[in-house]
């Protein structure tokens, strides 16, 4: 799934006419980027979540004849359903029970997606999130078995624990790539409108929500517009 119905907040005043997954990083739109690079992996089939413009996504994908691979739309045009409602209302995509990737559009990265994928399975988690070592506002808090132990907010201090508190903790943020088994859906909660982070702190006490460093690869969060500068250098070193 590729997670792409964000307002792009952080890319206006690109974003006032378009969606950020429609905004070009070294001549490329992060959309044809993303799909590239899942293709790359041996996806066969994704599904995309849409929002702000959305017609304008599916003007391009029908203009670019879908980049050959079925692509299905999640739409969620009249009511923004965050991460977890997305993957929600997007759920019945996924009925082959095996893993899935969910991958943010606005990510620019080499990283080994067949990698994860494999730990997943190694490990048998529930999910499995990418993380690094960098700078960032939120974290997630991993014990010394890499297994989720909570979610610490740096700029209020906020810590949240999965259940009693752990300690040693490893604070690494998410790098917006994700491997997830098709039983999280019955840890799903009734309202249709949350976020996978709090679906992972909310069940992380009784299943295996592992991280998966990948401080090895080259990776960028491409949704500011402060970064684009930077995104550009990135995008020269992936290429196309």
């Amino acid at each position: 799934m590729l997670l792409a119905a964000g307002l792009g907040t952080r890319l206006k005043p690109l974003t006032d006419h378009k969606p950020k997954a429609l905004v070009e990083v070294g001549g490329m739109t992060l959309l044809e980027r993303s799909i590239h690079l899942l293709k790359r992996y041996g996806v066969d089939a994704i599904i995309l979540n849409v929002h702000h413009y959305g017609e304008l996504i599916v003007q391009f994908l029908e203009k670019k004849a879908y980049f050959g691979i079925p692509i299905t739309l999640s739409d969620e045009r009249d009511q923004l359903l965050d991460t977890g409602g997305g993957l929600k209302k997007a759920s019945w995509f996924f009925d082959t029970n095996e893993p899935f990737l969910i991958y943010n559009v606005d990510v620019l990265t080499n990283m080994d997606l067949g990698s994860i994928f494999r730990k997943h399975q190694e490990n048998s988690c529930l999910a499995t999130l990418a993380v690094r070592h960098r700078e960032a506002s939120r974290y997630f808090l991993f014990d010394s078995g890499l297994q989720l132990a909570g979610w610490r907010n740096r700029k209020t201090d906020q810590i949240r624990w999965c259940g009693v508190r752990v300690d040693p903790v490893e604070e690494l943020a998410f790098s917006g790539i994700q491997v997830l088994d098709p039983a999280i859906f019955s840890y799903f909660p009734e309202e249709n409108v949350f976020s996978l982070v709090e679906l992972y702190l909310r069940c992380g006490a009784k299943e295996k929500i592992c991280g998966f460093i990948h401080d090895d690869s080259l990776w960028m969060d491409a949704g500011k517009v402060s970064d684009l500068e930077e995104a550009e250098r990135l995008a020269k070193s992936l290429g196309s």
